[in-house]
């Protein structure tokens, strides 16, 4: 289990918003969304049972699960994570590249033979997030997932993993600006 540092306390005592009030700037939820304005801060660990899917580039499936855990963290599109079992583990390839969460630990990212970087997990999680150890997030700008067949599309910024959809309204971290958002 990762180790609650005082490096990593800092980091986390930095977290102004933490979804217990909505900033001004936040969009107001309409009918069937969810505000990344209203997602806690430290993250919640929920359980989805929609179908979601990740296939490659060529189309060929690499995950298929009605297990996911979604990660909802303020500010942020949820993170899909898919069980092992229900990704062709085969086909990914862990990588030298490491990822550090103050909130859930180091990540290691994997890598397809075209294409680096797709997914990550965490192999090394802070007790509170052991629920995910092992399981597979995949970045909505490098694999095509879906959502009850409703395509994802990638938060913004390039290095965040978060999942957007109809469902969620922001303004997201990542966007233009967002740099402050602590």
């Amino acid at each position: 289990m990762a180790k609650l540092t005082p490096a990593v306390r800092r980091a986390r005592e930095q977290w102004r918003h933490r979804g217990v009030a909505r900033p001004p700037f936040a969009i107001a939820p309409g009918a069937g969304q969810e505000s990344v304005w209203d997602y806690p801060r430290p993250p919640r660990l929920a359980p989805d049972s929609r179908r979601v899917q990740v296939r490659d580039g060529d189309g060929a499936l690499l995950a298929d699960t009605g297990n996911a855990i979604r990660v909802l963290e303020t500010a942020s599109p949820p993170t899909f994570y898919l069980p092992p079992d229900d990704v062709r583990m085969q086909r990914l390839r862990a990588s030298e590249r490491r990822t550090f969460c103050e909130w859930k630990g180091i990540g290691i990212e994997f890598d397809l033979p075209q294409l680096a970087g797709v997914a990550w997990t965490y192999a090394d999680v802070f007790p509170e997030f052991a629920a995910i150890a092992g399981y597979i997030g995949f970045y909505p700008s490098k694999a095509a997932c879906s959502v009850d067949g409703e395509p994802v599309r990638p938060q913004p910024g390039g290095y965040y993993g978060g999942w957007v959809t109809n469902e969620v309204i922001g303004p997201f971290k990542g966007e233009p600006g967002s740099a402050s958002w602590w």
